[in-house]
């Protein structure tokens, strides 16, 4: 193996969004031995290397699904965005469910009132974790609203008088399954966009050529390698691309039975070190 790509959340973050010492120390471990380390997350550029940088590693970041690719040195080298009347389509859609909508463009993300935010986030993350109190997860939202520059408008129709707006992905959230689902539904179909999901409260929608698999082969034949030289780890489906595509595809303990399905190996949950446990288990079985 010669890189290694990871997603981030329910993958190489834990569930405070934090990398544990033993994940850090064996990514650590295999660039020692000269195996690249790629972040290939649905999240911003800045939002994803904020936790590499705490823990001191500077890698190759594949973000927004893969519609944004940064080299090793943190420079774009590629990105892919949706042409704004698919947008237009999406956001028609996800607002007649009511869904709150993030947009992720080139001028940062725009969404709608951020009370209305706070309100989804809270009611997921107290599912999710059951031991976060409020107030932690209202503060870990306001602290991400300034580290990704989240703009607040009023109406999506705002954005058509911004010339130069690249939009790269439409986050969608509910918590209401019926809604997910009718969404889903309703767009699975439409051309101009691939859907997938980083958690079951939420769709993601990117151009079809955004998503993991194609950016990480961008990103492997710039630096001479094949993708049957590089382990890929998950966890949901917008991994699924890159998982099935990779020589060494490996579902984490928590994955979707979906992914586990595609993947030879399964190592252990984001909360058990996994990605450590499963780079440990690849350096054995190569000798490295």
């Amino acid at each position: 193996m010669k890189m290694i790509a990871s997603d981030m959340d329910g993958t190489l973050l834990n569930e405070k969004g934090k990398i544990s010492k033993e994940n850090e120390l064996a990514i650590k471990k295999a660039m020692e031995k000269g195996i690249t380390f790629v972040a290939a997350t649905g999240r911003g550029f800045e939002s994803a290397n904020k936790p590499l940088q705490a823990k001191g590693i500077t890698s190759p970041i594949i973000s927004l699904n893969g519609a944004k690719t940064y080299d090793q040195n943190h420079q774009l080298i590629h990105e892919v965005s949706m042409d704004f009347s698919i947008s237009k389509k999406i956001l028609s859609v996800c607002q007649q469910k009511e869904m709150y909508i993030e947009l992720f463009t080139n001028h940062g993300i725009y969404s709608l009132a951020q009370g209305d935010y706070m309100d989804i986030i809270i009611t997921i993350m107290k599912m999710v974790r059951k031991d976060a109190h409020e107030d932690e997860i209202r503060h870990m939202m306001e602290q991400r609203f300034k580290l990704e520059k989240v703009h607040f408008i009023r109406h999506y129709e705002e954005l058509a008088s911004i010339s130069d707006l690249k939009v790269y992905k439409i986050l969608c959230f509910s918590d209401n399954d019926e809604v997910l689902n009718q969404a889903f539904n309703t767009l699975e179909n439409a051309p101009g966009m691939v859907i997938t999901s980083s958690g079951t409260w939420n769709l993601e929608f990117n151009h079809p050529d955004a998503q993991k698999d194609i950016a990480l082969k961008f990103l492997a034949n710039r630096m001479g390698i094949r993708m049957e030289d590089i382990m890929t780890i998950g966890d949901n489906l917008n991994d699924k691309s890159m998982l099935s595509k990779a020589g060494r595809g490996v579902a984490m303990g928590n994955a979707l039975d979906e992914i586990k399905e595609i993947c030879k190996y399964t190592t252990k949950t984001n909360n058990e070190n996994g990605v450590a446990f499963a780079i440990e288990e690849m350096l054995e079985d190569y000798n490295l």
